[in-house]
Parts: structure tokens; C-alpha cells; sequence
């Protein structure tokens, strides 16, 4: 059971941080950062609907982990009142769900700017996205 658990925890670290050969042969940073689901509301008062959104960021240094990590409470904040704003068009379609995460990466990249001076993230992926 230990080895299984120490397994699946090596498997799960070398998921959030991999090293990435570059095209001139250097090595380059890319990390992960797993934010915890989001579930919240939207929609109008006769129509309320639900959100969960499963929220991966990409960064390209160590450093912006660690900063990232140390704003995720605003960056949570922030894009629970994003979500918490779509309506029925705005997640209908696999395109609009795009443009979500669009918006979603800008969200993030504002306040990493107005805390830190750089955007940090490089990109956001849904990595599970149910409305209901």
C-alpha cells in the first residue's frame, strides 16, 4: 500500500512540474497549478443554472509558482464572480466555452499584473467544465 501511495505520488509530482526540452536543446519550465473545482451559480432569478469548473494554470518558472500559489485566494475570488457572471449563451457552444477560458486567463493575468507586475501564467485550461 505504501509503494502504491509513493507511486501515485511521484506520478501525480511529475504531472504539476515537467521539465520540456526546447527546440536549441535547453531545458525549459513548464508547471501546473491545479486550483480547486469551483461550483457556483449563474444564470437569472427564474433560470438559476450551476458551474463546476475544474481550473488548470500553466506557468513557466518557479517563481511564478511560488506566486502564483501565494494569490490564489484573489485569483479564486476573482474568477468565482466570472463564472458566477455567464449566462446560458456564454457556455452553449465549445467555442464560447473558449472564449470563458479566454476571459478566465485574462482574469487571472490582471491580478497577477497588479500584485506582482507580470502576468506569471502563460495559459488556463478546463480541465472538466459541467453546467447543468
Amino acid at each position: 500500500m505504501i509503494r502504491v501511495l509513493a507511486l501515485f505520488v511521484t506520478l501525480l509530482a511529475g504531472i504539476c512540474v515537467s521539465q520540456v526540452r526546447a527546440a536549441d536543446g535547453e531545458d525549459t519550465y513548464v508547471g501546473y497549478i491545479e486550483l480547486k473545482p469551483f461550483v457556483t451559480n449563474f444564470g437569472t432569478p427564474d433560470n438559476v443554472r450551476f458551474i463546476k469548473a475544474e481550473v488548470t494554470l500553466q506557468v513557466s518558472s518557479e517563481a511564478a509558482h511560488h506566486r502564483v500559489n501565494a494569490h490564489k485566494a484573489q485569483l479564486r475570488n476573482d474568477l468565482v464572480f466570472l463564472f458566477s457572471a455567464q449566462d446560458d449563451s456564454s457556455l452553449e457552444s465549445v467555442a464560447a466555452q473558449e472564449r470563458l477560458a479566454g476571459e478566465a486567463l485574462q482574469v487571472v493575468q490582471k491580478v497577477m499584473i497588479e500584485e506582482t507586475g507580470e502576468p506569471q501564467v502563460n495559459d488556463l485550461f478546463f480541465t472538466s467544465l459541467v453546467t447543468q
